[in-house]
């Protein structure tokens, strides 16, 4: 079957490249896929860490998704930076451990695996002043390795081609089919000096929500902010918030330098969850993913190409239908 998928991102991507080792004839329209949000993203794949509080049939999907990240990047065959240390979720300030260990009940009922430890003894460049706890199943991959190499197996055309299904995951741009689908923007900065941390590090500063994760070249990315706009500006506070909360997680990242500062929009629904289904006879979608496309996109990828296939999606999917905005 000739399928054509709109969107050069990751899930757009890690689609075509399913649908092909299925044997279909796949290409990827996408006239700027440098604009992609995957090439800001931090590439968290943390199902418990996201574990938020109202979205249980989402934590489950995450859930699963991460259970595919082993096999998908031993058959990409490539080195895409995917470790599996683990995540420390960690608070400076009494306020800040009250409110994460509202959390850390919610996830322990939820069934996940919440480890209390003392930081320091995981990661002792940690502030003296963090607690918290290792969730041991919150792993990493680098996002720009992943679609490079995903990009090195497909076709990406600027224009739509002749084709027997249409794949829209074309993210924030999906609006143009006519789904509920807003950019959210987010600002992310990437630091560079010695290697030190080992652990993604997830936390709040004096209520400063922020992330840690270390590459294994020395670089560490920062992020990252949530704001309900449009533009590409990093502004001065929001970068100033990053920082300041980074270092004081972590004070020796005040010696390293700022690389760079990277401006993203995620694709966010009404309800923050995905949309992945049959739009019509002849149109699939999977977009929506929020802050969570890295994670979700073999699990998407495996959805989508059932449907190619003939398939029905899985049950897991069903509360992510198009239809459920009608």
């Amino acid at each position: 079957m000739r399928v054509n998928v709109i969107g050069g991102g990751i899930i757009g991507l890690t689609i075509a490249w399913e649908c092909r080792r299925r044997g279909h004839d796949v290409t990827v329209t996408d006239p700027s896929p440098q604009r992609a949000a995957s090439q800001v993203a931090a590439g968290m794949l943390a199902p418990v860490g996201e574990a938020y509080f109202g979205e249980e049939a989402l934590t489950a999907l995450l859930i699963e998704a991460a259970r595919q990240w082993p096999a998908f990047v031993d058959a990409l065959g490539e080195d895409v930076g995917y470790r599996t240390e683990g995540t420390l979720q960690i608070g400076l300030t009494a306020d800040d451990v009250r409110e994460l260990s509202r959390l850390w009940r919610y996830q322990e009922s939820l069934g996940c695996t919440v480890e209390r430890v003392v930081p320091q003894d995981i990661e002792p460049l940690l502030s003296p002043r963090a607690r918290g706890v290792r969730v041991r199943s919150d792993h990493q991959v680098d996002p720009r390795r992943v679609v490079s190499a995903l990009a090195r197996s497909v076709t990406i055309w600027p224009e739509p081609v002749e084709a027997d299904l249409t794949v829209v995951a074309a993210g924030c741009g999906s609006a143009q089919w006519g789904l509920p689908v807003r950019p959210v923007k987010g600002v992310l900065l990437r630091l560079r000096g010695p290697v030190g941390l080992s652990h993604v590090i997830r936390g709040a500063a004096d209520g400063q929500a922020v992330y840690l994760v270390p590459r294994d070249d020395g670089e560490v990315i920062v992020g990252a902010t949530s704001e309900e706009r449009t533009d590409f500006a990093a502004g001065a506070g929001a970068v100033r918030d990053l920082l300041r909360a980074a270092t004081d997680l972590v004070p020796d990242l005040a010696e390293h330098a700022l690389a760079e500062t990277c401006v993203g929009h995620r694709p966010g629904t009404p309800d923050n969850a995905p949309i992945v289904g049959r739009l019509d006879e002849k149109t699939l979608v999977a977009t929506g993913h929020y802050r969570h496309g890295v994670l979700a996109a073999p699990l998407t990828a495996m959805a989508i190409a059932d449907l190619v296939d003939g398939k029905p999606l899985p049950p897991l999917w069903h509360s992510f239908s198009p239809g459920r905005f009608s």
